[in-house]
């Protein structure tokens, strides 16, 4: 299990070769980070999705109590703490300055916050011996963790090339969580844990999308091309929605 939980959480590597890149065109550059902003909106929708089976038992509109609130006080909690370490000192206000390390940190700390609850689920049905779904999860948790490599080097697009071993440790808090929830599902298992880590990653994403667009739109508007952010936004999302649906 640890050998395939290992493949799992570096799988996020494959898409390492893209800091190989050259320096790219403007356009270019916001048609590809529009593209990670597409993944990120689907991974916050998917993480909801996983969540909301939990919280709504099957054939009932009545949400649980506890379960509802574990998931509030995560997503809140985590966005207002990414806010106030970004902007420790309210009375002058916050900077609207883009910066590519801040923003690709915060991005795989949600990857890493996701991939632990996926970590999770993949440990506790290799102990159960559902051997033909963890076949399967195996599978979808490889191909995902490889599109969330890219939106972790998303912020550099455009900017800064950033030193490879830097973004390697990145990769590293993205993908590591996979490992550690694997191991963790293999011998402990409990929902609301799944429900509070999957809270967090939703609000470091949510909290992260935001600047990216900002920047974004920025960026489209001095080369005139708007129409490819949400070009790019929209063939995101749907390439993540088929790789989650593979």
């Amino acid at each position: 299990m640890l050998g395939l939980a290992l493949i799992m959480g570096f799988s996020i590597y494959l898409s390492f070769p893209i800091i190989l890149r050259n320096k790219m065109e403007a356009r270019t550059s916001v048609l590809l980070v529009s593209f990670a902003v597409g993944i990120l909106v689907f991974l916050a929708g998917d993480i909801f999705s996983d969540v909301a089976s939990q919280i709504y038992s099957a054939g009932s509109y009545v949400a649980d109590p506890l379960s509802t609130l574990i998931f509030i006080l995560s997503v809140g909690s985590l966005f207002s703490i990414l806010y106030f370490i970004e902007n420790p000192r309210m009375k002058y206000g916050h900077t609207d300055h883009f910066i590519p390390r801040r923003v690709a940190l915060i991005v795989a700390i949600g990857m890493g916050l996701q991939n632990l609850t996926e970590g999770l689920v993949f440990g506790s049905a290799y102990v159960v011996g559902l051997t033909g779904l963890f076949l399967v999860i195996l599978v979808g948790f490889v191909l995902q963790n490889f599109t969330e490599g890219f939106p972790i080097v998303s912020p550099f697009i455009g900017f800064e090339r950033p030193r490879v071993m830097y973004l390697a440790g990145l990769y590293f808090i993205g993908g590591f969580p996979t490992i550690a929830g694997s191991l963790i599902g293999y011998y402990y298992v409990n929902p609301y844990l799944n429900i509070m880590f999957d809270g967090l990653a939703i609000g470091a994403i949510i909290y992260v999308i935001i600047p990216m667009l900002r920047n974004l739109f920025k960026q489209a508007d001095s080369v005139k091309s708007g129409s490819l952010v949400y070009l790019g936004i929209i063939v995101g999302f749907l390439i993540g929605f088929a790789v989650n649906a593979i």
